[in-house]
């Protein structure tokens, strides 16, 4: 059988669990204030003392941000990772929400990379006379194509990726 560690021997300080998770020091205890990260309780001299809960559910939300999920879907979803908050309709609803978000875009940046590649493509080798690309960029009107292209709500076909 394993020996059961002492209490002692999950003891984390902030450092240490920025240096495990790889989440910086500033984002933890920001965590922490929006209360994403439950607090950790305090030695005498004041320094935290995390576990391994944190270290877990910190985890969880660094991998959550990976996959770019809002601060707002994590805090819903770690509401739902807890014991009898498990729903997995609503997690399902949450991830295919987020997904449709990521294909919306994609879908924007397919069209921005269209403009771009057009641009580019009239691009004159070496001619020292215009510039498609400095044109395109120094015209007003060309920033707000590109808001306007990239605030677009994408087609169902451009979905489909």
């Amino acid at each position: 059988m394993a020996a059961v560690p002492d209490a002692r021997s999950e003891d984390i300080s902030i450092g240490e669990l920025s240096r495990l998770t790889g989440v910086h020091v500033e984002t933890i205890r920001y965590y922490e204030k929006i209360e994403m990260l439950p607090a950790p309780p305090r030695s005498h001299g004041g320094r935290r003392i995390y576990d391994a809960g944190h270290r877990r559910t910190l985890a969880f939300i660094r991998h959550a941000r990976e996959l770019g999920f809002t601060l707002d879907e994590i805090r819903t979803l770690l509401g739902l990772a807890r014991p009898g908050g498990t729903s997995c309709a609503q997690v399902r609803d949450i991830a295919a929400a987020h997904l449709g978000s990521v294909r919306d875009k994609i879908a924007n940046l397919m069209r921005l990379e269209a403009i771009l590649s057009r641009t580019i493509a009239q691009c004159a080798d070496g001619a020292p006379t215009s510039c498609a690309v400095l044109d395109m960029l120094e015209t007003p009107d060309a920033a707000s194509v590109v808001r306007r292209v990239m605030s677009k709500k994408p087609s169902r076909a451009d979905r489909k990726i």
